[in-house]
């Protein structure tokens, strides 16, 4: 069963030895869920209840740099409504090259002659209509690692992860030490996880691969260069939530789930992605309604709510096969004014990111 959690951040500096670090309080709250009601509601994994007051920073503490509440996780789908909220950027293929230079190995030549060139322009207007309906910040990445084509809304915008972050852990973990070799009782965290989104099974392999340190080792290990999570112990090891990413940087780490040119072993490979295809069913929203009937998809979905403004965080990221595509794909939103606004920005960005890589043809013949 998955667990949820309302967290009150409190990120402080601390006056000790080693230096400073960012600490968390975190609350339990109960386990039902409310989502996406016109006005915010405390939801985390399942959650309705309100947090009680953080608790006091500790006598080390200096100072309060930050203080907001957070709810991570998603047990629940939201009912999405029509619309959504940004600016953007687009770049055909790596560095900004002709769609006819692969940007990934293994990528098809053929298929990048014979696939829809993407209209930048018409793209990023497309997306600018639709999410400036709702307002707030966006940011998207997309490649197809079967052409090399690439696509990026708001490149280099820095957003937080949410429980996005947690297949960044299970990597984490599984270069240190091989699926096979785990214990039981660690398999199944990750398990609880991933599929369930459970934060306190994060907390443990969070521990487990280092914390900040080792997470961000395996982020350099996987090439993402503008990811970063708060450094030190946190109280209750929800640094990870926090984490800041780019849309580009995400798109990198599933990448490395989908090509035989990655830091993982091929086994280790398959069971992360197994375990994205199997998340819970009431987490399959996000870049799912970018997907074809009869296409696999593997994804990891997260959300937080600042307790400052009371916006909200929604995240999605992972990898849709089928139709003789495979697509990476990574979407951001903050400041939405409800939870199931953030989905359905996510959502709709999705949508008309792959309907532009598919072309006029959509899922026929993989869009060509």
């Amino acid at each position: 069963m998955g667990v949820g959690y309302q967290i009150s951040t409190v990120i402080v500096l601390v006056s000790v030895l080693a230096g400073g670090c960012t600490c968390q309080d975190l609350t339990p709250v109960s386990d039902t869920a409310v989502v996406g009601s016109a006005t915010p509601g405390p939801v985390s994994e399942r959650s309705a209840s309100a947090p009680s007051s953080a608790a006091a920073p500790t006598a080390g503490s200096a100072r309060r740099a930050e203080r907001s509440t957070t709810a991570f996780g998603g047990r629940t789908r939201p009912a999405a409504p029509s619309a959504a909220g940004g600016a953007a950027s687009l770049v055909l293929g790596p560095l900004g090259r002709p769609v006819a230079v692969l940007a990934f190995p293994g990528a098809d030549a053929s298929r990048a002659r014979t696939s829809p060139r993407i209209s930048a322009g018409r793209l990023t207007r497309t997306l600018d209509r639709f999410l400036g309906r709702y307002g707030g910040r966006v940011t998207a990445a997309a490649h197809d690692l079967t052409t090399g084509r690439s696509y990026r809304y708001r490149p280099g915008l820095q957003l937080p992860t949410a429980s996005t972050s947690k297949i960044g852990i299970l990597m984490a973990l599984l270069l240190r030490t091989r699926w096979q070799d785990l214990s039981r009782p660690v398999r199944q965290d990750a398990e609880q996880m991933i599929r369930l989104s459970d934060n306190g099974a994060a907390d443990r392999l969070y521990r487990r691969i280092g914390l900040q340190a080792g997470l961000a080792g395996a982020n350099r290990r996987f090439g993402l260069t503008r990811t970063f999570t708060p450094a030190g112990r946190c109280l209750d090891l929800h640094c990870w939530g926090i984490t800041r990413t780019t849309a580009e940087d995400q798109v990198r780490l599933v990448r490395a789930l989908a090509v035989a040119a990655s830091p993982l072993a091929d086994e280790d490979r398959r069971q992360v992605l197994r375990l994205m295809e199997k998340v819970t069913p009431d987490q399959k929203w996000g870049i799912s309604a970018g997907a074809c009937e009869g296409d696999r998809v593997a994804l990891k979905n997260g959300w937080l709510r600042h307790v400052s403004n009371g916006r909200w965080v929604t995240a999605s990221t992972g990898l849709i096969r089928g139709h003789g595509h495979d697509y990476a794909i990574a979407i951001i939103a903050e400041d939405s004014a409800n939870m199931a606004v953030g989905v359905a920005k996510v959502e709709g960005t999705a949508e008309r990111i792959l309907n532009a890589f598919r072309g006029r043809r959509g899922c026929v013949a993989g869009g060509h």
